[in-house]
């Protein structure tokens, strides 16, 4: 059976409203089936840097181990902030050796401490996936390049534009090609996959509710239909739908049936 585990994270987040993530998680929390339900208590402290380059570093452990404490299989992360599911991976059960990883957001999120420019983990989710970056919070071993699907993503800065070699990419009008994305995982050659949707790879048009929208994004019929037919080759190893920031309780309500779209997708 799958489980719900809501990590209301704010503390990964560059954006001045990050509180908004608690909101958000909270607000999908309330449609999923209580019994399959579990809602962390994160720190509400911002936490401290610890002399290491990635702001509430502190609190982003912390929440780290409860996430540890709280992992089975067949689980749906919420979250929060997108670093989230750094912490579900490195607590995945069965490990990630044979895990392909696929990172639907519209940024990069491939920033290191030495090249961001506000300091935010979340920016640099990606890249530890990928097992670089702050040793503290980066996965090891990481997830090698040739099994991470990169989708949706059209607004990189200068410095991760380089850390693209070696990922596989998938535009938003690749995904007009139901298979695509299957595709693009089978490639790989692994047998189980992580599916992590931040909020903001869908078009803004779709999708209010969140910090730093792009313009061109999918649709989210387009990408749940992605995402099940990929489930049809690849067994699902968990999933994660994270970044959903809404400004007020009516946000949320009109931003609620597309995240719900989603998390029957993945669930």
């Amino acid at each position: 059976m799958v489980r719900f585990l809501v990590v209301p994270q704010w503390q990964g987040s560059p954006a001045a409203r990050a509180m908004l993530l608690v909101d958000g998680a909270s607000a999908i929390a309330g449609d999923l089936p209580r019994a399959a339900t579990t809602v962390l208590d994160v720190p509400v402290e911002a936490g401290e840097a610890l002399g290491t380059g990635v702001r509430r570093l502190s609190a982003l452990r912390r929440t780290r181990e409860l996430v540890a404490e709280s992992m089975t299989t067949d689980t749906v992360v919420i979250g929060g902030d997108c670093s989230v599911t750094v912490a579900a991976l490195d607590a995945l059960p069965g490990g990630t050796g044979d895990l392909a990883v696929v990172w639907c957001d519209a940024h990069g999120d491939l920033h290191s401490p030495e090249t961001s420019p506000s300091g935010a983990f979340s920016g640099m989710a990606l890249r530890a996936v990928l097992g670089e970056g702050e040793p503290q919070l980066a996965l090891s071993p990481g997830i090698p390049r040739d099994r991470v699907v990169a989708v949706g993503m059209r607004n990189l800065d200068d410095a991760e534009i380089p850390v693209l070699d070696g990922l596989r990419r998938l535009s938003v009008n690749d995904l007009d090609h139901r298979d695509a994305l299957a595709d693009a995982v089978a490639a790989t050659g692994a047998s189980r996959v992580w599916v992590h949707i931040d909020v903001d790879v869908l078009d803004p048009s779709e999708m209010s509710g969140v910090t730093d929208a792009a313009p061109f994004g999918v649709a989210p019929g387009i990408l749940s239909a992605s995402i099940r037919a990929l489930r049809e080759r690849v067994p699902l190893a968990g999933a994660t739908i994270a970044g959903f920031a809404p400004r007020s309780p009516a946000d949320a309500v009109d931003d609620l049936g597309a995240l719900l779209r989603l998390v029957g997708a993945v669930a």
